[in-house]
């Protein structure tokens, strides 16, 4: 077997309404309009569905912080340039959408955000792409902090 690509990724959610607008407007993902009652599946058009929400309540536990076994966060990109990721901060930050962190990786530039339920999402833009592919150890290199 071989995996071909990474499908989609499923969260459950405390409040789909919140959860929706976080990631259809916020985020900018196109939500796919199929009836389904407690849930909710978005795409950016790669696939079928890249994403689904499954609301589970208020009063379902959240994701605990610090190190734990399970997930760290998803990561999506967003573009190419470090002009498409300051845009993208103005528009969180212009949505009050708090911004837990910044980092340059060398290859690619990440903002780190919280979704409402307090799952960890980063969003990135391939700065040096040519970089990566000529030399794949550069995926590993030691994080420095970005100043957008």
């Amino acid at each position: 077997m071989q995996i071909k690509e990474l499908g989609h990724v499923v969260f459950f959610v405390r409040d789909l309404e919140k959860s929706v607008n976080f990631y259809g407007n916020i985020l900018g993902f196109k939500q796919i309009d199929i009836p389904m009652r407690g849930g909710a599946l978005f795409s950016s058009g790669r696939t079928h569905h890249e994403m689904l929400l499954i609301e589970v309540g208020p009063h379902a536990a959240l994701p605990p912080k610090g190190p734990r076994a399970g997930l760290y966060h998803i990561g999506l990109k967003i573009g190419d340039t470090k002009d498409e990721l300051r845009a993208a901060k103005t528009e969180l930050e212009e949505a009050g959408v708090t911004i837990v962190g910044m980092s340059d990786h060398t290859v690619t530039n990440s903002l780190y955000l919280l979704d409402p339920d307090g799952n960890e999402i980063e969003l990135y833009v391939d700065v040096n792409k040519e970089l990566w592919q000529k030399d794949p150890t550069l995926i590993a290199s030691p994080t420095k902090p970005l100043y957008l």
